[in-house]
């Protein structure tokens, strides 16, 4: 137990060390993309420094894998070098012994991140994305899903409209029992819209069966609607802007995921790209452990067998490829190409199979 507490202290430390050097990384190029996004002088440079330290976190969880391969590589490159491993090999046990603690803590570190550290980093990433929006579009477009249905918003130079339907279909171009409210620039009530059906197009809403009431002398009453079998209604909406509003699906913490499934399906779009980045952020664990073996195979021999410039670039390509494959197989499975199961769960226990096999053949033979 205490060559276990010793390699898992090790590796621990090694993994913040590179964690940290990665953190001022971050930082330091994401504050240049933000200086390069925004006008520092209308802006402020404390709200660029802001929207940085909100978006950082999102960058280095998608990092997560490399700080991990990374990290095994160093700590096995200096165990190496001090000849901690020869003493656990003289003294009667297989030096994959130094293996199970970095993988263990590999694995605890993925929970934490999935259950603790992707809800933070969907809460930065929704409030970048609201500050940003608000800096370059004055807040003009917004997307929200609920129990009720569907809630847009829609900005213009004559004011802006508030959207509520029931339901629309996959490629949100056409919606069922539309109703809009639309505002003045000064941001009084103008008009109450209310459609049986709308398809959206590249001119605007085409509603049908619409009834209009006036909202310029208040609260409108059923009998001033003025009808209209098709009514054209401007607008700066696509269908794809608005599936974009949904954003990545790692902005919605992977607690609050089955349930904005649930609606996606319930209001009529496409729930399976959430799906899979559901079943992808539960796997994250175990393909950390992957990482932590591929790591280990390559850099657990001696220095003195040299090429250990050679086996630390082989680790690190082949950790890349297995981050290349799994990536690959998420964008299949929200194409619909293979099943959600089979993107999200075939490639980290194949790359953990793979590393562990061939973590024994170089240890073993």
């Amino acid at each position: 137990m205490t060559t276990h507490l010793y390699f898992a202290r090790k590796f621990f430390w090694m993994l913040l060390s590179i964690f940290a050097v990665f953190f001022v990384l971050t930082i330091l190029l994401d504050m240049m993309e933000q200086l390069r996004k925004f006008d520092v002088e209308q802006v402020g440079f404390y709200r660029v420094i802001g929207l940085t330290f909100l978006r950082a976190p999102q960058g280095l969880y998608q990092l997560l894998p490399l700080i991990v391969i990374l990290a095994t590589v160093a700590l096995f490159i200096g165990l190496a070098r001090t000849s901690e491993l020869v003493v656990v090999r003289a003294a009667g046990r297989s030096a994959i012994v130094a293996v199970i603690s970095p993988m263990v803590l590999a694995l605890l570190v993925g929970v934490a991140a999935v259950t603790i550290i992707n809800p933070l980093v969907a809460k930065t990433s929704v409030e970048y994305d609201k500050q940003s929006d608000a800096l370059r579009n004055n807040g003009g477009n917004a997307l929200s899903l609920s129990d009720e249905g569907i809630w847009l918003r829609q900005g213009g130079p004559e004011g802006h409209a508030v959207i509520h339907a029931e339901r629309t279909n996959a490629d949100a171009s056409k919606f069922i029992n539309l109703s809009i409210i639309t505002y003045r620039e000064n941001g009084g009530p103008q008009s109450r819209i209310q459609a049986d059906t709308a398809e959206l197009r590249d001119d605007g809403w085409a509603l049908t069966n619409a009834r209009v009431w006036s909202l310029n002398r208040g609260v409108s009453e059923g009998t001033a609607a003025h009808h209209h079998d098709t009514l054209t209604l401007p607008s700066n909406l696509t269908p794809d802007r608005i599936r974009d509003r949904f954003g990545s699906p790692s902005a919605i913490s992977v607690w609050q995921l089955p349930k904005f499934i649930q609606e996606l399906d319930e209001a009529g779009f496409s729930s399976r790209r959430h799906t899979v980045w559901l079943h992808m952020e539960l796997a994250q664990p175990l393909f950390l452990m992957a990482m932590v073996l591929v790591g280990a195979a390559f850099t657990m021999r001696h220095t003195r067998f040299g090429n250990t410039g050679i086996a630390v670039l082989f680790a690190i390509l082949i950790g890349f490829s297995l981050y290349f494959i799994r990536n690959f197989a998420q964008i299949l499975g929200e194409n619909g190409q293979i099943p959600v199961l089979l993107a999200a769960w075939a490639p980290p226990v194949a790359s953990v199979l793979l590393a562990l096999g061939l973590l024994l053949h170089m240890e073993d033979g």
